[in-house]
């Protein structure tokens, strides 16, 4: 009778320690997912969605508000504008800290544009809404067999390869750009190309038609 009150005694007291370890182990393993979310959180939130206005300020006063914006950024694709306020800007760099001269020589060279409308006179200063309707015109928009070559030469010819230095919302934005002028303007490869390297919004120092 002894012995198997013992038996049952230390039955229940590995019972009992096997539901401790599984509390304390559940318990662990919340913490640690607790963390995970909220350090991806913070990550997120590192991209504002606030917008400083610059619509009254001076080419060096813009420089002095977009070279330390936060609402561009390289991650997202095309989808990160669809996070921001329709009243928005995407404003300040994607990779690199903006260079005040280079800066000044894509505000000037755009000015050769500035008859179209379409084409936005600040790359580092871009509405939301823009870029929504670009990003959905390139989506929607499928170019002749002719109109094909003059973008893909335009992309050869484009000091990053393309209509930006990384494959993100303003790639895909500048994308449907291209096409529209394409089809409705009739640019050239040549222009397209110049069009995208003025409206360069990686920063860095590299001088306009020069590269990085």
């Amino acid at each position: 009778m002894e012995e198997n009150t013992k038996k049952i005694l230390e039955e229940y007291r590995k019972g009992k320690n096997e539901k401790i370890f599984f509390i304390v182990g559940t318990l662990v393993f919340l913490l640690f997912l607790s963390f995970i979310i909220l350090n991806n959180s913070n990550n997120s939130s590192s991209v504002s969605t606030k917008t400083i206005p610059t619509e009254t300020l001076t080419v060096g006063e813009k420089f002095a508000v977009l070279s330390v914006a936060k609402t561009n950024s390289c991650g997202g694709g095309a989808a990160v504008v669809n996070n921001m306020p329709d009243d928005g800007k995407i404003q300040g760099s994607c990779c690199t800290k903006m260079n005040l001269h280079k800066y000044e020589e894509q505000i000037e060279g755009l000015k050769k544009y500035s008859d179209y409308e379409i084409i936005p006179k600040d790359p580092y200063d871009v509405p939301v809404v823009w870029a929504r309707e670009m990003i959905e015109y390139g989506e929607q928009t499928q170019l002749t067999s002719e109109q094909q070559i003059v973008y893909d030469k335009a992309v050869k010819v484009s000091n990053e390869g393309g209509p930006c230095c990384c494959v993100c919302w303003h790639w895909y934005a500048y994308e449907g750009l291209a096409k529209k002028l394409i089809i409705e303007h009739n640019f050239s490869a040549e222009q397209i190309a110049e069009v995208w390297d003025l409206s360069d919004a990686c920063g860095g120092a590299g001088h306009e038609g020069g590269g990085h």
